[in-house]
Protein backbone atom coordinates (compact mmCIF):
# COMPACT_ATOMS: atom_id res chain seq x y z
CA UNK A 1 0.00 0.00 0.00
CA UNK A 2 3.17 2.43 0.61
CA UNK A 3 3.93 1.81 -2.94
CA UNK A 4 0.58 4.28 -4.01
CA UNK A 5 2.05 6.86 -1.51
CA UNK A 6 5.68 6.99 -3.67
CA UNK A 7 3.55 6.71 -6.98
CA UNK A 8 1.67 9.79 -5.93
CA UNK A 9 4.82 11.49 -4.79
CA UNK A 10 6.34 11.08 -8.25
CA UNK A 11 3.64 11.96 -10.02
CA UNK A 12 3.21 15.47 -8.14
CA UNK A 13 6.86 15.90 -8.71
CA UNK A 14 6.70 15.35 -12.22
CA UNK A 15 3.64 17.09 -12.63
CA UNK A 16 5.39 20.34 -10.51
CA UNK A 17 8.41 19.85 -12.41
CA UNK A 18 6.61 20.11 -16.05
CA UNK A 19 5.65 23.80 -14.51
CA UNK A 20 9.10 24.76 -13.76
CA UNK A 21 11.89 23.28 -15.89
CA UNK A 22 13.86 22.94 -13.48
CA UNK A 23 15.48 19.82 -13.95
CA UNK A 24 16.14 19.37 -9.72
CA UNK A 25 12.20 18.35 -9.31
CA UNK A 26 12.44 15.49 -12.07
CA UNK A 27 15.39 13.60 -9.87
CA UNK A 28 13.42 13.47 -7.04
CA UNK A 29 10.06 12.44 -9.52
CA UNK A 30 13.03 9.07 -9.95
CA UNK A 31 14.03 8.89 -6.47
CA UNK A 32 10.61 8.82 -5.14
CA UNK A 33 9.83 6.08 -8.15
CA UNK A 34 12.63 4.03 -7.15
CA UNK A 35 11.69 3.81 -3.99
CA UNK A 36 8.15 2.91 -5.00
CA UNK A 37 9.52 0.20 -6.65
CA UNK A 38 11.47 -1.17 -3.50
CA UNK A 39 8.51 -0.84 -1.95
CA UNK A 40 6.43 -3.63 -4.01
CA UNK A 41 9.35 -5.99 -3.13
CA UNK A 42 10.21 -4.84 0.50
CA UNK A 43 6.72 -3.11 1.64
CA UNK A 44 8.08 -2.83 5.77
CA UNK A 45 11.51 -1.28 4.90
CA UNK A 46 10.38 2.48 4.89
CA UNK A 47 13.48 3.56 5.60
CA UNK A 48 15.14 1.90 2.94
CA UNK A 49 12.63 3.08 0.42
CA UNK A 50 13.44 6.95 1.59
CA UNK A 51 17.56 5.91 2.02
CA UNK A 52 17.64 4.59 -2.07
CA UNK A 53 14.98 7.44 -3.52
CA UNK A 54 17.44 9.80 -1.78
CA UNK A 55 20.86 8.32 -3.14
CA UNK A 56 18.82 7.85 -6.46
CA UNK A 57 18.05 11.55 -6.61
CA UNK A 58 21.29 13.22 -5.35
CA UNK A 59 23.10 10.82 -7.39
CA UNK A 60 21.13 11.82 -10.50
CA UNK A 61 21.60 15.78 -9.21
CA UNK A 62 25.34 15.47 -9.09
CA UNK A 63 25.78 13.36 -11.91
CA UNK A 64 23.85 15.42 -14.30
CA UNK A 65 25.05 18.77 -13.35
CA UNK A 66 28.82 18.23 -15.04
CA UNK A 67 26.88 16.41 -17.90
CA UNK A 68 24.83 20.09 -17.94
CA UNK A 69 27.91 22.03 -17.76
CA UNK A 70 29.84 20.50 -20.48
CA UNK A 71 26.60 20.95 -23.02
CA UNK A 72 25.99 24.66 -22.40
CA UNK A 73 29.86 25.15 -22.58
CA UNK A 74 30.13 23.02 -25.86
CA UNK A 75 30.11 24.99 -29.54
CA UNK A 76 26.44 25.68 -31.23
CA UNK A 77 24.41 25.60 -28.17
CA UNK A 78 22.67 28.42 -27.56
CA UNK A 79 20.11 29.12 -24.77
CA UNK A 80 16.87 30.84 -26.07
CA UNK A 81 16.79 33.24 -23.78
CA UNK A 82 20.10 34.54 -23.79
CA UNK A 83 19.83 37.34 -26.51
CA UNK A 84 16.29 38.82 -25.56
CA UNK A 85 17.53 41.88 -23.74
CA UNK A 86 16.57 44.56 -26.39
CA UNK A 87 14.18 42.69 -28.35
CA UNK A 88 11.13 43.59 -29.50
CA UNK A 89 7.62 42.19 -28.24
CA UNK A 90 3.84 42.48 -28.42
CA UNK A 91 1.84 42.13 -24.60
CA UNK A 92 -0.81 39.61 -25.03
CA UNK A 93 -1.99 39.76 -21.15
CA UNK A 94 -1.76 43.27 -19.75
CA UNK A 95 0.64 43.90 -17.29
CA UNK A 96 -0.22 45.96 -14.03
CA UNK A 97 1.80 47.41 -11.66
CA UNK A 98 3.07 44.50 -9.65
CA UNK A 99 1.64 41.62 -11.11
CA UNK A 100 2.86 39.64 -14.49
CA UNK A 101 1.26 39.80 -17.66
CA UNK A 102 1.80 37.78 -20.71
CA UNK A 103 4.71 39.30 -23.59
CA UNK A 104 4.88 37.68 -27.00
CA UNK A 105 9.18 37.86 -28.41
CA UNK A 106 9.71 36.10 -31.43
CA UNK A 107 7.87 32.57 -31.20
CA UNK A 108 8.05 32.37 -27.42
CA UNK A 109 5.46 33.91 -24.94
CA UNK A 110 7.20 35.14 -21.53
CA UNK A 111 5.54 35.99 -18.16
CA UNK A 112 6.75 39.83 -18.07
CA UNK A 113 6.55 42.56 -15.31
CA UNK A 114 6.87 46.18 -16.05
CA UNK A 115 7.58 49.17 -13.85
CA UNK A 116 4.34 50.77 -15.86
CA UNK A 117 0.85 49.62 -16.79
CA UNK A 118 0.95 48.44 -20.32
CA UNK A 119 -2.30 47.43 -22.22
CA UNK A 120 -2.73 44.02 -24.70
CA UNK A 121 -1.24 44.73 -28.20
CA UNK A 122 1.31 47.51 -27.05
CA UNK A 123 4.87 47.44 -28.51
CA UNK A 124 7.62 46.66 -25.80
CA UNK A 125 11.00 46.33 -25.09
CA UNK A 126 12.66 43.71 -23.06
CA UNK A 127 15.60 45.37 -20.56
CA UNK A 128 16.01 42.49 -18.05
CA UNK A 129 15.86 38.71 -18.49
CA UNK A 130 15.00 36.79 -15.44
CA UNK A 131 14.96 32.52 -15.03
CA UNK A 132 11.88 32.90 -16.48
CA UNK A 133 9.97 35.98 -16.24
CA UNK A 134 11.11 38.84 -17.96
CA UNK A 135 11.23 42.73 -17.34
CA UNK A 136 9.76 44.76 -20.06
CA UNK A 137 8.98 48.78 -21.18
CA UNK A 138 7.12 50.72 -23.56
CA UNK A 139 9.02 50.49 -26.96
CA UNK A 140 11.44 53.52 -27.37
CA UNK A 141 11.51 54.66 -23.77
CA UNK A 142 14.73 54.59 -21.78
CA UNK A 143 15.42 55.31 -18.04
Amino acid sequence: MIWMFWLIAAGVLFVVEMMTLTFYLLWLCIGAFAAGLLSLVWPDAILLQVVLGSLVALGLTLFSKPLVARFRSSRGFQDTGTEIVGRQGIVMEPIEQGRYGQVKVGGDTWSATSVQSLGKDEVVRVVKRGTTIIEVERWGETY
